[in-house]
């Protein structure tokens, strides 16, 4: 039995008509992912973007060293949205991110481990344990990525720590760099380039796009070459250097970045609470236990 709430949610994420979603999730036996790819296949509807699953609370943030030889994006999350505007909390994770620059960790386990750098007698683990027990929330520093350059590093913040972007380039400057960070923050490139896009990835798409000029009526000889066509588009997606470029739709991120004699080497972007769950409070439920009922 597929129930309303599971319409509603595929609904939302996929933009398409409550019939639909029933009508998918029905002969995929409630399986979502399965019915957005169904979906997709009918051309109904876009792949819901992992983004739509983000739910954690906490901050996103990035420390640049003053030469940009060296960048770090680092997310801790915590309980609720209230500590990432507690002053405190704030201050944390900017230590974090200035201790992941300075002392190189390569995992979040040798990070805990570590000497903090903003208490010299404590570990950084020891550290937040006593940030959990002063602020009164429960915290952890999720994921980090540094990196170290002969070029130039440049990093953006959005949304007040919703967002943070690192990008590390060939030549160039600051003002391009920036540039490139902002596109990374708006417009979700998953990738740098075709290459580097794994093949299972690009044959599952073609599946998809095949199957969509199929239900559209093509001849199978004529739906090969759509897909061909097609697959373009998918690439100008998720590609960073393939993507229009958000200040000038004209112009494609690669060839502006070679117009100024530059070459993007690589790029991270972090996005609070991406892939996690956020857990949902009840409170009825809540009060009835601590009533004992």
């Amino acid at each position: 039995m597929i129930s309303a709430e599971q319409v509603k949610q595929l609904r939302e994420k996929t933009g398409a008509g409550m019939m639909d979603c029933k009508k998918v999730l029905t002969e995929t036996n409630g399986d979502e992912e399965k019915a957005i790819e169904l979906l997709r296949e009918r051309g109904i509807a876009k792949a819901a973007k992992k983004s739509d699953r983000i739910a954690a609370e906490g901050l996103v943030t990035t420390y640049v060293t003053e030469n940009q030889k060296v960048g770090v994006v680092v997310e801790v999350n915590a309980e609720t949205d209230f500590v990432a505007k507690n002053e405190e909390f704030r201050t944390f994770v900017n230590d974090v991110a200035k201790q992941v620059a300075e002392k190189a960790p390569s995992t979040v386990e040798e990070l805990l481990s570590q000497t903090s750098i903003a208490e010299p007698d404590k570990t950084v683990q020891d550290v937040l344990t006593n940030k959990i027990a002063t602020i009164g929330e429960n915290m952890s520093i999720r994921r980090f990525e540094r990196f170290e350059t002969n070029g130039l590093i440049e990093s953006y913040i959005h949304g007040d720590g919703k967002i943070g972007v690192l990008v590390e380039l060939e030549g160039g400057n600051s003002e391009l760099a920036k540039d490139v960070c902002m596109q990374i923050a708006a417009a979700r490139p998953e990738y740098l380039d075709r290459e580097a896009v794994p093949a299972d990835r690009v044959e599952h798409e073609m599946e998809i796009l095949k199957a969509q000029a199929v239900n559209e009526g093509k001849p199978e000889a004529v739906a090969e070459k759509i897909v061909q066509g097609r697959i373009g588009k998918f690439y100008g997606e998720i590609c960073l250097v393939e993507q229009d470029f958000v200040k000038d739709p004209d112009q494609k991120v690669g060839k502006l970045v070679e117009s100024k004699g530059a070459k993007i080497i690589r790029f991270v972007r972090f996005e609070k609470g991406e892939g996690l769950q956020k857990r949902e409070e009840n409170f009825a439920e809540e009060v009835a236990k601590q009533m004992g009922k």
